[in-house]
């Protein structure tokens, strides 16, 4: 009984090593590469958004970031674009271009503190998505991105751009435009125009980062001298 035990010990474990053997071979060289590759892509793109988000916000929150950036300038808002068009005519063009001016200046004063913001939405990435995105267009990283983080970023830079908004005097600004209109406009029996500034400049702000993010993105693609680190170079070869 004894030795019969011993025997079929042996048998077990002759068995559960070859089954070990097999599960590890059955993998095989190609397939195994393949799930190195493909955790390697996951962390490439999001190395890659990492980079361009850095990238974007430097070239964005310098002074003319925006304001000499003609990808990326915040004009005059559409609906009061009717403000503009009466003071150009009267002669006010310089209270438009000051008024234009404070609201490139407070984007490129919020976007200083907008890539932690960024980073954080960019860890995010699930491998699944990675791989989607990897094989997707040239900015597919981030269409991404901005789908997946476009409500949490104007939820959460908001009050920054409202800080940014008093340091630069965008209501100062917009008091003599919107004053000077309404004198005009309320003699000829129009409405007055009131925009909502700190959501318009949130907008137009997120909106010229991914811009930006999506030309760094297509630069890494395509050209391997903007693949700075060696996971980029080796994802993008």
């Amino acid at each position: 009984m004894h030795k019969l035990t011993l025997v079929l010990l042996g048998v077990i474990i002759v068995i559960s090593s070859s089954f070990i053997s097999i599960n590890k071979s059955s993998i095989g060289h190609n397939s195994y590469s393949q799930i190195i590759k493909a955790e390697d892509v996951a962390k490439g793109l999001v190395e890659a958004l990492k980079v361009g988000a850095q990238k974007s916000t430097e070239k964005a929150s310098v002074v003319d970031g925006f304001y000499k950036n003609a990808d990326i300038f915040i004009p005059f808002p559409k609906d009061a674009i009717k403000v503009k068009a009466a003071l150009e005519k009267a002669g006010m063009k310089k209270q438009v271009t000051d008024f234009e001016l404070s609201l490139n200046r407070a984007a490129e004063e919020a976007t200083k503190k907008a890539l932690p913001i960024l980073i954080d939405a960019i860890t995010g990435i699930t491998f699944t998505d990675a791989m989607s995105i990897f094989r997707g267009s040239k900015d597919a990283a981030t269409i991404y991105l901005k789908d997946k983080t476009s409500s949490k970023l104007k939820e959460t830079f908001k009050p920054i751009v409202k800080e940014a908004i008093s340091k630069v005097k965008v209501t100062k600004y917009w008091e003599n435009v919107a004053n000077s209109y309404n004198k005009i406009n309320v003699l000829s029996g129009g409405k007055k125009v009131n925009p909502d500034l700190e959501m318009y400049i949130t907008e137009k702000a997120i909106d010229g980062l991914f811009k930006l993010i999506a030309k760094e993105e297509e630069q890494i693609r395509d050209n391997p001298a903007a693949r700075t680190t060696d996971l980029l170079k080796k994802i993008f070869e």
